[in-house]
């Protein structure tokens, strides 16, 4: 890809956009939170057009129209934001274009077996015949990974985060089949925001920031240090340096909390000042139970308590007015409202609080809005562009944008850096730390063992819907913490 440019309402996205792959290589794409990383790629899968630029396959200049033309010419993706058709079946999703025929009809016996055969070949515990919109974003994420394999005259994979959501098992058996595929003489794309995965996996790199090629070489030939300096500009502070400490104040209290077949008899408490990690496997029970903390879920049993005062499961609105936040797993399902602008959507939750006679003083809105864009370092900082063109990494500051707006007293996070680049990362556990140190309590739930060791000041162990152990912060270690889990 040669001199590639994109520009959405004005802004541009690409200014230079260049990208070599050879056969057999694992090309790790680098970049920050709006670097062009997502808009390159989707311009070689067709799913935007490029204003300027050339795209060579083979030596053969290529343009394609569409999804299906990239998809014919041997082009395939595993997109960051999920792009599964939720009513359809985890097997037609896999093979939909592709699905095999009989008599002029769709041969759903083979279609089933093979998308098992496919699922059972990668390790995936994961029924063909189950409906999408049933399953786990972590296992919609391995579907979407299985549906690039099942393109088996694909020569181009490209796995734009495909990590983002499934813990360390699920990705060192991804791990393994990519580098199966390279030696078969695919080349795969691999963009990633954790470096270790870059070292781990890739041999080869590019770096694009403000939308341009600014580095690309051997992976064996740069330091992590250095190419972190390469995506961000300048050197970085990898540290971060936890500032609260956990007082003996109860702020939230959950007490035998039981949704059946998910999770049973759930207790633990967070003090004032504390930031609570919760860490298991995809199924463990873990996004169900904070679901049903804030009351997206209702639970069978048991009860949720803000300060000693117990919520009676009214739903989202109660926990809010009780003094929680919410950053939800799905930011695109359920986090955004992907067709309104940055400033609509970072003031959803504080509406009441900017209205005046029952209309909405745009002033002092824009003030609220103004502070959380500043913040959290919202690229491009413009209230008016529409949410959906933000990179992922964007997309999840403005969600935490609008709960840090709510001034809660309590913080629910699900996956909080998901998407998100290092730099950004080390800010978000800033603000976390930042809240529980003013007396805050937050519970983070991740499947990074890095990030949860590093922000969490005790840490719960889900396994099977159960919490299985507690490990404090002076005892956890990435050893322990696997050995629990499983």
């Amino acid at each position: 890809m040669r001199g590639v440019k994109k520009r959405f309402s004005g802004v541009p996205a690409l200014a230079d956009g260049n990208l070599e792959l050879h056969r057999g290589d694992i090309h790790a794409l680098c970049g920050g939170n709006g670097a062009g990383k997502s808009t390159l790629l989707n311009i070689l899968m067709g799913f935007i057009q490029p204003d300027e630029g050339e795209i060579f396959i083979n030596g053969t200049p290529v343009h394609f129209a569409s999804a299906r033309e990239a998809l014919d010419a041997g082009v395939a993706i595993v997109q960051q934001e999920l792009s599964a058709v939720p009513d359809l079946t985890v097997a037609e999703n896999i093979f939909l274009g592709a699905e095999p025929h009989r008599h002029g009809f769709v041969d759903f016996g083979r279609l089933n077996n093979d998308a098992d055969e496919l699922l059972k070949s990668l390790g995936y515990d994961i029924s063909p015949t189950e409906t999408m919109k049933h399953l786990s974003v972590a296992s919609q994420q391995l579907v979407e990974i299985a549906k690039a394999l099942s393109h088996r005259n694909a020569d181009i994979l490209i796995f734009d985060e495909p990590t983002s959501a499934i813990g360390e098992k699920d990705a060192a058996r991804l791990f393994k089949a990519l580098r199966d595929l390279a030696s078969a003489g695919k080349g795969i794309i691999f963009v990633t925001h954790r470096i270790s995965e870059i070292f781990e996996i890739a041999n080869r790199y590019t770096v694009l920031k403000d939308g341009a090629q600014v580095a690309t070489g051997n992976v064996a030939d740069i330091t992590r240090e250095q190419l972190i300096e390469k995506m961000v500009g300048t050197p970085v502070d990898r540290e971060f340096v936890k500032r609260n400490r956990p007082g003996t104040i109860p702020l939230l209290e959950v007490r035998n909390l039981t949704r059946a077949p998910h999770f049973e008899g759930i207790s633990f408490t967070v003090h004032a000042g504390e930031v609570l990690g919760i860490y298991g496997l995809m199924g463990s029970g873990r996004t169900e139970t904070l679901d049903a903390i804030y009351g997206l879920r209702r639970a069978d049993t048991g009860s949720v308590s803000v300060r000693g005062r117990v919520l009676k499961g009214r739903g989202a609105g109660e926990a809010l007015d009780a003094g929680m936040a919410y950053v939800t797993e799905d930011r695109k399902r359920n986090g955004l409202v992907a067709c309104a602008p940055v400033g609509q959507n970072l003031s959803l939750s504080i509406l009441q609080r900017v209205q005046k006679w029952g209309f909405v003083d745009s002033r002092k809105e824009n003030r609220y809005i103004d502070k959380a864009i500043r913040t959290m370092r919202i690229n491009p900082p413009d209230t008016r562009q529409l949410v959906r063109y933000l990179s992922g990494g964007n997309q999840q500051k403005v969600v935490l944008g609008r709960c840090f707006l709510t001034d809660p007293g309590i913080l629910l996070l699900d996956e909080p850096t998901r998407g998100v680049d290092v730099e950004a990362k080390n800010e978000i556990y800033r603000l976390i730390s930042d809240f529980a140190q003013a007396g805050g309590g937050a519970v983070i739930v991740s499947s990074e063992l890095e990030e949860i060791l590093g922000v969490s000041d005790r840490i719960l162990i889900f396994r099977r819907g159960r919490l299985a152990t507690m490990f404090s912060r002076e005892d956890a270690t990435p050893k322990k913490l696997l050995m629990a889990a499983v």
